[in-house]
C-alpha cells in the first residue's frame, strides 16, 4: 500500500471512527482502525461489534493495500502533525505502516486487515430518506430519555415506527417518555418497528450537524441491523431484539391544569432550584397559580434541603383550569426544557401523583411525559 493524504482529512475521519473503537474488548482488534484503499479514497472503519463506523476521506492512491492499526496511537500522532501532506507506506506482506509528515516518520505496527470483523452489509430491507435537519432535531428529543442501564435492554433504545409516511421515535426509561413524529419522503410498504440503541442515534447526532443530504436509513431483511448512510459517512448498529412497552397508554388523555410559560424562564428557575434540590433528593416543586383580572398567572418555582436551605423563584405563566402543585426530579425537567427549541411550553398536570405532560406551544409532533415525585406539602 502507498498512499497519501492531508492530515486535516485524516485526523477529522479518525475522529469520526473512533467513536465505535472497542475500548474493553476480549478481542484486540477491535481496539485497531481498518485503514484500506478503496475505489480511489482512503476508507477508515472501526468496530465494537454492536455499532460500525465507515468513513471515506480523499486521498492519492499510488498502490492498494489494507492494514489495521491500534486506534489510540494513531489518532493521537496523526492529531499532533502539521497541517500538512501525510504519506503512508506499507511493504508488500508486512505488517509496519510507515507514516511520513513534513519533519516527522515513524513506523506502527498493526495487525492484518484480513482479521477485522467484517462490516455488516445490510441489504434486502426497507430503506428510507430523512432529512438531516428534521432527524436531529427528533433525535435531540428523544435519544436523551432513554435507560442507561441494562436491567431492561430494550429501554435503552429508541422505539423506531415507519408507519404510512411517518416515523415516529419513542424514548422511555421508567421514569419518564419523549415521542417525536417526523415525515417520511415516501409511503412504507408495511408497518415496521424497530428498537435502535440510543448510543448509536447519539452518534448519527453528532455527524448530521454538517450534513445537507438526505440521510439514507435501511434495514436487513431480518430486521437485526439498520444501516444509516451519510455523504462520506455509514453506520451499522445491531437492533435490540424484544418488546418494547406500550407507551401510549403513559401518556394522559385529559389535565385539570395547564400552564403556559417561556422555555428559558421555566429552565433558567429550576437550574437555580436544582442547585438547592442536590442536598434534598433532587425534588423541585412547582405551585402553579391562576391569575385574577389584573394579575398574570404565576409558576413558583422552588427546593429545599434540610439543615442547608432553600429557595423560591417565580415566573410568568398563563394558566388554565385550577390551581395546581406537583413536584419532579429537577434533572428530568432540566433535560427536556434543554432540548426544546426557543418559545413556550405547555405543562399539563392533573393532581400531584399523576405524570405531568410537556408540549411546545404550536408543536404538534412532540410530547414529553415525566412521573411526579410524591413530597409533603
Amino acid at each position: 500500500m502507498k498512499l497519501s493524504c492531508l492530515q486535516e482529512n485524516l485526523a477529522r475521519g479518525l475522529g469520526i471512527v473512533g467513536r465505535a473503537v472497542a475500548t474493553r474488548s476480549t478481542l484486540p482488534i477491535t481496539g485497531h482502525v481498518l485503514i484500506a484503499s478503496d475505489g480511489g479514497r482512503l476508507k477508515l472503519s472501526a468496530t465494537n461489534l454492536e455499532i460500525a463506523l465507515t468513513c471515506w476521506i480523499g486521498a492519492q492512491i499510488e498502490e492498494e493495500g489494507a492494514i489495521t492499526i491500534p486506534a489510540r496511537l494513531l489518532t493521537d500522532f496523526i492529531n499532533s502533525l502539521p497541517p500538512e501532506r501525510i504519506d503512508m507506506t506499507l511493504p508488500a506482506r508486512s505488517r509496519q505502516l510507515r507514516l511520513v509528515c513534513a519533519r516527522n516518520e515513524a513506523t506502527i505496527g498493526g495487525m492484518d486487515a484480513d482479521d477485522f470483523p467484517p462490516i455488516p452489509r445490510v441489504e434486502g430491507g426497507e430503506g428510507f430518506a430523512l432529512d438531516p435537519k428534521v432527524l436531529r432535531k427528533a433525535i435531540t428529543q428523544v435519544a436523551f430519555a432513554a435507560a442507561t442501564d441494562d436491567s431492561r435492554p430494550v429501554l435503552t433504545g429508541v422505539h423506531t415506527l415507519m408507519e404510512d409516511t411517518e416515523l415516529t421515535l419513542a424514548a422511555a426509561d421508567g421514569f419518564r417518555l419523549s415521542v417525536h413524529r417526523l415525515p417520511l419522503g415516501q409511503s412504507v410498504a408495511e408497518r415496521t418497528e424497530v428498537i435502535v440503541p440510543a448510543r448509536a442515534l447519539a452518534e448519527i447526532n453528532r455527524l448530521l450537524a454538517d450534513e445537507e443530504e438526505p440521510v439514507q436509513m435501511m434495514l436487513n431483511a431480518n430486521r437485526t441491523q439498520v444501516l444509516f448512510r451519510l455523504k462520506n459517512v455509514e453506520m451499522v448498529a445491531q437492533l435490540i431484539q424484544g418488546t418494547f412497552p406500550n407507551y401510549s397508554q403513559l401518556i394522559p388523555s385529559g389535565h385539570t391544569s395547564k400552564a403556559t410559560v417561556s422555555v428559558a424562564d421555566f429552565l433558567r428557575e429550576t437550574r437555580i432550584a436544582s442547585i438547592f434540590a442536590r442536598d434534598g433528593s433532587g425534588i423541585v416543586r412547582l405551585v402553579m397559580t391562576p391569575g385574577e383580572e389584573l394579575t398574570p398567572g404565576k409558576m413558583a418555582i422552588s427546593a429545599r434541603a434540610e439543615e442547608i436551605g432553600d429557595n423560591l423563584g417565580e415566573i410568568d405563566a398563563v394558566i388554565e383550569g385550577e390551581e395546581a402543585k406537583i413536584a419532579f426530579n429537577g434533572k428530568y425537567l432540566q433535560d427536556v426544557l434543554a432540548v426544546l427549541e426557543e418559545g413556550q411550553v405547555a405543562l399539563e398536570t392533573t393532581n400531584p401523583s399523576s405524570p405531568g405532560v410537556l408540549r411546545p406551544v404550536g408543536v404538534e409532533n412532540y410530547v414529553h411525559v415525566v412521573m411526579p415525585m410524591f413530597v409533603q406539602w
